[in-house]
């Protein structure tokens, strides 16, 4: 498992995860070393390994694609995770942690050399980005980051995997969402007094949504368009397709369609939940 991304976006708790999970970690090795490394690695036989690359070895950057694309030829199975997170979300676990951004220099205006420190690195890591897996932390709580990066590796690489995540809109729209389908016109539970304190996991939340007609409309309706394109993604050897419901809060609406359309297409393929307001179960 390769993970990277931006600097700030949680590497390290993912790879706490991991290493939780049963992996065995190693924190910045330079890509240049990497073939070495796994070289030395594949005398363990079943040992599963995480390195972490980020942009403080920009200078073997442009060669770590290739080197990739070379080693999954060999027939070493790589997957690649990409962190990633808001600007101003970055700027202020910065201001939070006082810790200098890699590629930022001194300079008088520190917030906007470090703003400037941060699009350099979306630059350079742009390409690396495209071909992982992305997991936006924004809104993420440690735990909840934790959590998600487990159930990635437990799933395993053999087909397409699904990932069906609820959002809240006020929050923000999550940046690693494949689709984004928007769900608040629908009839919100919450102006229901006995409903408001439940979620879309509960039966009682349920049973409103599905006397819904439009409800069971627009549910019908996204199945039928995923299902569409499924083949698709599949023959581009896709890893992972991300499907964001978003309704108002993240707590009715949403969860409940992330719930029942995970259930639905679960029968035949990997599918993930993820609930980014309602945080880790």
């Amino acid at each position: 498992m390769l993970v990277t991304g931006i600097s700030g976006s949680g590497k390290s708790v993912a790879l706490h995860a991991l290493e939780d999970a049963g992996f065995f970690c190693v924190d910045n090795l330079p890509p240049e070393l990497l073939r070495d490394f796994l070289r030395v690695e594949a005398d363990h036989d079943v040992r599963r390994v995480a390195i972490a690359v980020d942009v403080r070895t920009t200078g073997a950057l442009p060669h770590l694609l290739p080197l990739l694309e070379q080693l999954r030829g060999e027939g070493v199975a790589i997957r690649s995770l990409f962190l990633d997170a808001d600007t101003d979300t970055l700027v202020r676990r910065f201001s939070e942690t006082r810790r200098p951004h890699p590629l930022a220099k001194p300079a008088a205006d520190q917030h906007r050399a470090l703003i400037e420190a941060i699009e350099i690195e979306r630059e350079l890591l742009a390409e690396l980005r495209e071909v992982s897996t992305v997991i936006d932390t924004s809104q993420l709580r440690p735990a909840l980051l934790g959590a998600w990066v487990r159930d990635l590796v437990q799933v395993g690489a053999r087909s397409l995997t699904l990932v069906f995540q609820s959002f809240a809109f006020k929050h923000g729209v999550p940046l690693d969402a494949d689709y984004v389908f928007d769900v608040r016109v629908l009839p919100n539970p919450f102006y229901i007094r006995e409903l408001r304190a439940l979620t879309g996991r509960d039966d009682p939340v349920a049973e409103y949504i599905e006397a819904q007609p439009e409800a069971v409309a627009m549910l019908q309706d996204i199945e039928a368009f995923l299902r569409r394109w499924l083949p698709s993604f599949e023959s581009d050897q896709r890893s992972y397709l991300t499907v964001a419901i978003g309704c108002t809060g993240g707590q009715h609406r949403s969860v409940y369609f992330v719930e029942t359309l995970a259930r639905r297409f679960g029968f035949d393929r990997p599918a993930l939940v993820r609930h980014r307001e309602l945080g880790p179960t």
